[in-house]
């Protein structure tokens, strides 16, 4: 306890600010706090959606086995409290992960929760039950996972076919809730049942989002507010003054890029505003199963045409970070440092050495000034997508190939890519934990759901494994690393950069934390309050 002390207090003077709690005040209960939202989600089933337009407003319906402390900043195993599971303890092998569970709870409909219901939720996820859910892409993330077995009520255990010390740090993302045996998945896409602080309402696709105080929640005490409005507005000018004219408590979380926060802050000097890494990077999809770019010479150009501080310098105004696959120091906690960064192939600093590398390969395949190559450049249509695939297209011109945006609505998007229905793509990807196990198997191990461009390297599979097993951390960092390295030299969705964007809030509302390596975490609200 003490070395886990130190390293909570090290991390808050490192990520100082970022928390605007309401630990020093009484909290207040009652008010529904009013939120804009910035899209609407394809159904409000966590486990069948890859994007917080999601899982964000639903997180506060359900509970975890164990989940991130929301009040610490910096997700890492080191700040996973119980939830539904009271305690838990390994086995001397560390291949079979007990959880004893609370038997007071309930789930929103009054039926009791046991580890039946914990069961279900993993044999869903692992593709094993009768019911299948329309997508899974979190089944990579259990690859590992050999089977879930109740003892009794209140006892679960997860028996793993090799040891894997970060397993439980995949059970505490806001993406692992668990669901009820006695409700069919269908129904769990248009009205949810949990056993979580909220109860939902109502979802009104491109309108709202509504949730209400669960008067029997297990936790006594919570929540403090009678609900949360999530009110859907895309435009995000729209977005900003409706919160500036005092409409809304609380604007998307995470959503607000640079200028908007900069710009929210001068007109209005009491918003609580904070920009934070999101552990959300924009990146580069090549579909490398048809032509043109199942040549490797094609994808290699396309990597190196990229200039990394144009994007940063333009849409964030200087405030992204440059970095590989996992999300960069300080507030990144398995990220290589930038020196190592920058040795990446295709980082080189010298943009223009590396373009020229570029069109020599390009003009190797037949394509030059007299002969482009015409593709489209797909990306969902909404701003944090569109902006990025715009710069892109700009520069992929340096190279002989002529782009045309093509957008996609979002309940399209992540279907569309997971045909691999496009050829390049301009892409965010959000990772549910800041961890190399969630990072490596879900977006780059074959076969994975989320491998959206079909990446698949046996070699890179096994060190994602060895790196796995690894307990000692700054030997799997070193793992990390390399498999970092590979990760670039194969172009493997070349990372554009990793984003920061923020969050603005009134000062009355109280108890809210703003997560630094994942904004998938923190969105339980349950220790919210409006101080009014």
């Amino acid at each position: 306890m003490n070395l886990l002390a130190r390293a909570l207090a090290l991390t808050g003077i490192l990520l100082g600010g970022v928390t605007a709690g309401g630990g020093a005040f009484a909290q207040k209960p009652g008010g529904t706090l009013k939120v804009y939202f910035f899209d609407s989600p394809g159904s409000m089933s966590i486990h069948e959606e890859s994007t917080i337009a999601g899982q964000g407003p639903a997180q506060g319906v359900f509970n975890n086995l164990v989940m991130y402390d929301q009040h610490v900043a910096q997700t890492s195993i080191k700040t996973i409290v119980p939830d539904l599971a009271s305690e838990w303890a390994w086995d001397e092998a560390n291949t079979q992960l007990t959880f004893k569970l609370r038997d007071e709870v309930k789930w929103h409909d009054g039926k009791p929760f046991t580890a039946k219901d914990v069961k279900c939720t993993f044999d869903l996820l692992l593709g094993t039950a009768s019911e299948k859910l329309r997508l899974n892409p979190r089944k990579p993330w259990y690859r590992n996972l050999d089977a879930v077995v109740p003892k009794g009520d209140y006892e679960v255990s997860f028996q793993l076919k090799r040891p894997q010390p970060a397993f439980i740090a995949l059970l505490a993302s806001g993406f692992t809730p668990i669901y009820p045996c006695h409700v069919p998945a269908r129904e769990m896409r248009q009205h949810p049942i949990g056993t979580g602080p909220f109860k939902f309402v109502e979802f009104k696709p491109n309108e709202y989002i509504k949730v209400v105080r669960n008067p029997d929640y297990w936790k006594k005490e919570r929540p403090y507010l009678d609900g949360i409005d999530w009110t859907i507005i895309k435009n995000q000018a729209t977005g900003q003054l409706a919160f500036l004219s005092g409409q809304f408590d609380i604007t998307s979380p995470y959503f607000f890029q640079v200028p908007l926060i900069n710009d929210t802050q001068k007109q209005d000097p009491q918003a609580i505003c904070k920009l934070v890494p999101s552990n959300v990077n924009r990146n580069v999809m090549i579909n490398r199963a048809a032509p043109p770019f199942n040549n490797p010479e094609l994808r290699r150009a396309v990597a190196l045409t990229i200039d990394r501080r144009a994007f940063i310098d333009t849409l964030t105004q200087g405030k992204g970070d440059v970095g590989g696959a996992m999300l960069p120091p300080p507030e990144g906690i398995w990220g290589m440092p930038p020196e190592m960064v920058k040795q990446l192939p295709g980082y080189d600093p010298d943009v223009e050495k590396s373009r020229a590398a570029a069109r020599q390969l390009m003009e190797k395949n037949g394509y030059g000034p007299d002969k482009r190559l015409a593709i489209k450049v797909s990306t969902r249509n909404i701003p944090p997508y569109r902006d990025p695939a715009v710069i892109l297209i700009d520069q992929l011109k340096q190279i002989y190939i002529d782009a045309e945006l093509d957008p996609v609505d979002s309940p399209s998007w992540f279907p569309k890519v997971a045909r691999k229905d496009y050829t390049i793509g301009a892409n965010l990807t959000g990772y549910g934990i800041d961890d190399p196990d969630q990072t490596f198997y879900e977006n780059f191990a074959c076969g994975s759901e989320n491998n959206y461009d079909g990446y698949c390297n046996p070699e890179i599979d096994k060190l994602f494994d060895e790196q796995s097993m690894q307990s000692d951390q700054e030997k799997r960092k070193k793992l990390v690393w390399e498999i970092e390295r590979r990760l670039a030299e194969d172009v493997a969705r070349p990372v554009v950069y990793h984003n920061r964007s923020g969050t603005c809030w009134h000062p009355y509302v109280k108890g809210y934390t703003a997560m630094v390596n994942s904004i998938y975490n923190g969105n339980r609200m349950e220790d919210v309050w409006l101080d009014k």
